[in-house]
């Protein structure tokens, strides 16, 4: 039907994304840092001068993708080229003046490549899509901030020594210049950053900033964890993501808030809940989706062999690990695998500080999306549903191979991703278990 030209005049017209170039021009941007993640999370990136930042927008960069890690690629395998997302174009001159990043999607020979985690985790996205669903996620990111010394690791403030450190007052002050530079940063990056806190462990910290849809919230993890290490390195100070870099104290998660929406409402709450949670029964089937796979779950968000230390532990200086071991959920209850804070989300408590952001959303939205199509139901708040959760990271990959609905979350943009991965983390786990370690010695030494 032909469109009423008075009508018409009336029609706003909706404002063209800026180009990569109009950004980096407007910015004042001299460098970019083109930026992928590796399955393993590692940040890698090419430093582009802006005098190529058409090239860069029209054809990618290149990289030898073997040499970059856990990406799929073997050294005959064609070049890895990264295509800009403009719409994350990011100055960060707080870093170095003039310098911008923008996160990349990885193709080879013009496709997207089916092992890199954003293209595992768009797709994933593309799926709820199909539902109706809008993914939402928020993501807390504890750290330590460590010295690396010849005895070992120790906090980088020599005072931070209490056994009770956690909101600490007088922690958080002697680390003030550093708590606020990252949150100045966050702010000037529009992530809304509302609370910096000492967390339970000494060293350890956390810089909360609001969530956004997952693709969003997943690129602001690599991104922080970037920010906070550079911006750790100015103080000579090293920022450590570690699962449980200390054995005596709390392990570091990466406790994600999920929640579902549609045309901008929220569908997990329900004011009927009989249950008593606030809960709708989409809400109850994403829970029961989460738990039924958790330990399949736990091979993708707590993907290394320091992950289980953290999940093992019996228990810290503080008297509490906050890492739990069941897969139940409750609600607001910091000691369940799924802790209902309000109606409104669901938090994730397995993952840690090792979990890729984009691989770590994906299993977690396709486990709550099968809940959801399978109509199932979580038992009642506090019910364990199935066994302990894998005690090692060998035990969470034969978990992950046997779950072919987190298989295929990860197989989702092409097949074989599912076996590289736990190929690969199997390969890390036996380099661990054959290295002689400093407790064998002093248990077997001379006890025989």
């Amino acid at each position: 039907m032909a469109l009423d030209i008075t009508t018409a005049a009336t029609v706003t017209p909706i404002a063209a994304q800026p180009t990569l170039a109009e950004q980096a021009r407007a910015s004042g941007t001299t460098f970019i840092l083109a930026v992928f993640a590796t399955l393993s999370g590692k940040p890698c990136a090419k430093l582009v001068p802006v005098q190529a930042v058409d090239q860069l927008a029209e054809e990618g960069v290149g990289f030898a993708g073997y040499a970059a890690g856990m990406i799929g690629q073997q050294p005959r395998d064609p070049d890895l080229v990264a295509i800009p997302d403009v719409a994350t174009f990011t100055p960060i001159p707080f870093v170095r003046p003039g310098l911008a990043m923008v996160h990349c999607t990885p193709h080879v020979e013009g496709r997207p490549w089916p092992y890199a985690p954003r293209v595992i985790l768009a797709r994933t996205l593309a799926r709820a899509a199909e539902h109706g669903y809008t993914v939402k996620v928020g993501a807390e990111i504890e750290y330590f901030l460590v010295d690396r010394t010849a005895r070992g690791l120790a906090p980088a403030d020599a005072a931070d020594v209490s056994l009770q450190p956690c909101y600490d007052a007088r922690d958080v002050t002697r680390m003030y210049d550093h708590l606020a530079e990252v949150s100045q940063a966050m702010n000037s990056l529009g992530w809304g950053n509302y609370a910096s806190d000492h967390e339970d462990g000494n060293g350890q910290f956390e810089q909360n900033f609001d969530y956004a849809d997952a693709m969003t919230t997943a690129d602001r993890v690599i991104t922080a964890r970037y920010l906070l290490s550079v911006i750790a390195e100015k103080r000579s100070m090293k920022a450590t993501f570690m699962p449980k870099p200390f054995t005596d104290r709390t392990g570091s998660g990466m406790h994600m808030h999920l929640s579902l929406w549609a045309d901008d409402r929220p569908l997990f709450p329900d004011a009927d809940d009989p249950r008593g949670l606030g809960l709708s029964p989409t809400a109850y089937g994403f829970i029961a989706g989460l738990l039924d796979h958790a330990c399949a779950l736990q091979g993708v968000i707590a993907p290394t062999v320091n992950s289980y230390k953290r999940i093992g532990a019996t228990s810290t200086a503080s008297g509490a690990t906050w890492s739990p071991r069941y897969p139940t959920y409750g609600g607001n209850d910091r000691t369940h695998y799924l802790r209902v804070p309000d109606p409104h989300r669901v938090e994730l408590r397995g993952a840690d500080g090792s979990a890729n952001p984009y691989l770590a959303m994906a299993a977690a939205v396709a486990a709550g999306l099968d809940g959801i199509d399978r109509a199932l139901h979580p038992g009642g708040p506090g019910e364990q549903r199935g066994g302990m959760l894998p005690m090692t990271l060998i035990h969470a990959m034969d978990a992950l191979e046997a779950d072919p609905i987190l298989t295929a979350a990860l197989d989702i943009a092409g097949p074989g991703v599912a076996a590289y991965f736990a190929e690969r983390k199997r390969e890390e786990f036996f380099a661990w278990h054959n290295t002689v370690s400093e407790w064998e010695i002093e248990r077997y030494l001379t006890a025989f």
